[in-house]
């Protein structure tokens, strides 16, 4: 055999580039996810009685709505039972399952055939709109290939039923699909679209699954090919070698050294960093302090609301929010009011016909159009407060501006909480910290909104992913300017106010040394980001993180500041970061 025929033999090396979203490193065999279920004929008619066929249809929209429900409750994360119930809701949507009914009973168009016309055009409607609705237009068309497979009786599209480790690719995943991976056996997301900011990339994170999305070329990787993936570097390599090898074994002993948190963040100096979790159930917040939180940044209260019809009692939230302050007796536990609207909608609250949700009446906003409902959630907090010892805070999300800030507090203090303060998610509010902060106790900064709206790029856009990271110098330059303005109300009130992070930004290790350079205080992140971060501010005093902040600053390019500051810091080499 010839030199070049036993090359022809190899299996082809490549090694192709996306956006790294979830740190580690794996070898294992490529995975397609199962052909989408097909689209019914146009001409396929209704064979039998039409109100006998719309009764059929109707069960099947509700044994799907089910299924996600039911799948909800076995979800590991809480962000993904949230994207299940939402998922759900869509799924059970009477003016959906209306419309595929009269086209059932007037045109006599067959089930399957009139709910994906139906979905359809629902689909467009919301891909017209733009913005975060854009991107619910994928779940509606997850639920209507669903629905659709339960009318014929097939198995509903998803995740590959394997035994053996595998990477999971597709095209981009479903948060039906997503929400319940078991992370033993599906080893690494690759992803041809999305971006650091979808589902599921979120998801992974949470899951602590190697994950790359936005990468170009993925879908072409033979079926069963052997890849490495490397979710920090965002690199895909097809063939495997040697190197790429040492590279997994080097992750793994890296990881035995970040098995654990030892429950106390600080610099190499002694500066003290407190690491909190982002969670949003009792069993999230007790998984978050069995790993070492130090106490909870971030309580999303969503999870009270998603997959209901109608507002949730005042008892039924504050039986919720006890479990979570019952986990952290004593610790802080930091509460961010219902974040409604854009890619969280309820019946009962939002409209879902705004042109451009994103921009529209959400978080605290949806106070102006349903009042009531933020006063009823504050009086369950204080209740729950008071069954425990947490030492509550209670921010709101969405401000814009000083007004609303001082609104917000006087609610909170009406309610008989003590400490109030609001997420800084607008270069609104990061502008005119100095002022919100003489009104209210702290600001979090929420930094997957914050530079969506800076870089105005939406955050769930595979397309936008480059501009849409928290490492753009301009972004860096809001957190700069809260954390500024947080400075001068502490120095002409006498009393500290604090600034912390709860976005995604603060669970990336370099970007962490970066925050905290900038003047920020606290990090909360998903649990499994604790060992990492603490890790790697051990490294570095406050004077050197103050100066790869400005290093970062500096920079021309997300990319360029990323690259400049992780080239200061050996350490991540060290632990496979």
């Amino acid at each position: 055999m010839s030199e070049q025929d036993m090359m022809n033999e190899q299996p082809r090396r490549d090694t192709l580039h996306g956006v790294g979203v979830s740190p580690g490193r794996v070898i294992a065999p490529l995975v397609h996810m199962a052909p989408a279920v097909s689209e019914p004929p146009e001409d396929e008619a209704l064979e039998g009685d039409a109100e006998t066929a719309a009764d059929r249809l109707k069960a099947a929209a509700l044994a799907v709505k089910a299924g996600l429900k039911e799948r909800a409750a076995r979800a590991r994360s809480e962000s993904a039972a949230e994207v299940l119930k939402a998922t759900a809701l869509m799924a059970g949507d009477k003016a959906l399952v209306k419309n595929a009914s009269k086209l059932v009973t007037e045109q006599r168009l067959s089930p399957e055939r009139a709910l994906w016309q139906a979905a359809t055009a629902y689909a467009d409607q919301m891909r017209a709109m733009g913005g975060y609705m854009a991107e619910r237009a994928a779940d509606i068309e997850d639920v209507r290939a669903r629905i659709v497979a339960e009318l014929r009786g097939e198995d509903a599209p998803g995740v590959p039923q394997r035994r053996e480790p595998f990477v999971l690719t597709a095209e981009d995943l479903a948060p039906a699909d997503t929400a319940v991976l078991d992370p033993d056996v599906v080893v690494a997301l690759v992803t041809a679209s999305g971006g650091p900011q979808s589902h599921t990339a979120i998801l992974a994170r949470n899951l602590g699954l190697p994950a790359v999305v936005a990468v170009e070329g993925v879908l072409d990787v033979a079926g069963e090919a052997p890849v490495f993936v490397d979710g920090a570097a965002g690199t895909v390599v097809v063939a495997p070698g040697e190197t790429e090898q040492e590279a997994v074994r080097a992750w793994q002993r890296a990881s035995e050294q970040l098995a654990s948190f030892a429950g106390r963040g600080a610099l190499s100096d002694g500066t003290v960093v407190p690491l909190l979790a982002n969670v949003g159930t009792g069993d999230d917040a007790r998984a978050a302090a069995e790993a070492g939180a130090e106490g909870v940044g971030l309580l999303r209260t969503e999870f009270c609301f998603l997959g209901r019809d109608s507002e949730p009692t005042v008892e039924e939230q504050a039986d919720a929010y006890t479990e979570v302050f019952e986990a952290f007796p004593g610790r802080k536990v930091v509460v961010r009011t219902l974040d409604a609207g854009a890619d969280k909608p309820l019946p009962f609250l939002t409209d879902a016909t705004e042109p451009n949700p994103a921009l529209g009446v959400r978080g605290y906003r949806t106070d102006w159009t349903t009042p009531g409902v933020l006063e009823r959630q504050l009086e369950a907090i204080a209740v729950a407060k008071q069954r425990s010892t947490a030492d509550v805070w209670v921010m709101a999300p969405m401000i814009a501006t000083v007004g609303e800030a001082a609104r917000f507090h006087d609610l909170v203090v009406a309610a008989g909480l003590k400490v109030s303060g609001v997420m800084v998610e607008t270069p609104a509010a990061a502008i005119t910290a100095e002022q919100i902060l003489e009104r209210v106790d702290f600001v979090s900064l929420g930094t997957n909104d914050l530079t969506q709206y800076t870089m105005a790029a939406d955050r769930m856009l595979g397309s936008l992913a480059n501009l849409n990271s928290p490492w753009q110098p301009a972004v860096l330059r809001m957190i700069q300017a809260t954390a500024r303005g947080a400075a001068q109300a502490s120095e002409r009130g006498g009393e500290h106010k604090n600034v912390g992070v709860c976005g995604e930004a603060a669970a990336d290790p370099a970007l962490a040394v970066v925050l905290v350079g900038l003047g920020v205080d606290t990090l909360s992140m998903s649990p499994r980001s604790l060992a990492a971060v603490s890790a790697v501010l051990a490294r570095v005093d406050a004077a050197e993180a103050r100066r790869l902040a400005e290093l970062a600053l500096h920079a021309t390019s997300a990319q360029e500041a990323k690259e400049a500051v992780r080239a200061e810091l050996p350490v991540l080499a060290d632990l496979g970061l």
